[in-house]
């Protein structure tokens, strides 16, 4: 039976098999190892120096122009510390959402808690992987919590206004004022206090 029969007999499998092929890219090893490169945020120069591979030649199997030895994608792989088959993925399509979102000053979605005035931004974006959010601090004392606050994900918080105190459940209090910053496992207790005659305001974005 020939390959002619099936196709006339049965025309969808002509169709799959051309669908199937245009699907199957060709690997681009040079391609992949830029990918790579890039990622680990390295000049020509810094990867040559981890591989041991001249920059010229690291530039010319980047560019498709030669391809490499085994030995090659052995220091590769050693230089890089990745393994041999990292080489010979695909390299990823990177696709933007196009999503935005504008909070206008004094626009954020209110949430009042007892111990914090707190601002929810960008509040018309669903499934983000960051919340913003403001933040006045109301609580001047550590009797203020019942306990300690913790949830999943990782916190990053600056200072916008005044003076606070930054309690953490593994940590010395430490004293934060205007500008300064803190970045921690949110999962770990924490809490603050203003320290200042006001209220002090603070930016938060907590990330999952």
């Amino acid at each position: 039976m020939t390959d002619e029969y099936i196709h006339d007999v049965y025309p969808s499998m002509r169709i799959e098999k051309t669908q199937a092929a245009e699907h199957i890219a060709p690997l681009k090893l040079g391609e992949r190892l830029k990918e790579i490169r890039v990622s680990l945020g390295l000049t020509l120069e810094e990867a040559s120096k981890r591989t041991g591979l001249a920059r010229s030649t690291l530039s010319k199997i980047e560019n498709e122009q030669i391809s490499p030895t085994f030995q090659a994608m052995q220091k590769l792989a050693t230089g890089l510390a990745i393994d041999i088959p990292q080489l010979f993925e695909p390299p990823k399509t990177i696709t933007a959402s196009g999503r935005r979102d504008i909070t206008r000053y004094g626009e954020g979605r209110p949430h009042p808690t007892s111990t914090y005035e707190h601002e929810l931004l960008a509040t018309q974006l669903t499934n983000k992987r960051m919340m913003p959010f403001k933040s006045h601090v109301r609580a001047r004392s550590f009797d203020d919590y019942s306990e300690w606050i913790r949830h999943d994900g990782e916190e990053f918080l600056l200072v916008l206004k005044g003076e606070i105190t930054f309690f953490s459940e593994f940590y010395e209090p430490i004293h934060l004022v205007e500008g300064d910053s803190a970045y921690y496992d949110a999962t770990m207790g924490h809490m603050l206090t203003s320290v200042s005659e006001e209220d002090a305001l603070i930016l938060w974005v907590t990330a999952s």
